[in-house]
């Protein structure tokens, strides 16, 4: 999700703000489940996995959001 940024400004984000650790987490789990729905190992209707593909995208704007926002 954050390619090209040192690992270490997230893990520093993720330590200093509780919001964007929970963002951080919820996007890492919706997208692990995508994932597997997406390789059938989920067993999950289209209309969920809509549902969940949205709520990543919003998650990862907000995240990206926040860490434009952070003074690096």
């Amino acid at each position: 999700m954050f390619e090209g940024q040192p690992q270490s400004e997230i893990e520093a984000m993720i330590k200093a703000d509780p919001e964007f650790k929970q963002l951080y987490e919820r996007h890492r789990k919706l997208d692990k489940k995508v994932t597997d729905a997406e390789l059938g190992i989920l067993p999950i209707d289209e209309t969920r996995l809509g549902q969940m593909k949205r709520e990543k995208l919003l998650a990862k704007q907000r995240l990206l959001r926040k860490y434009d926002a952070a003074p690096h």
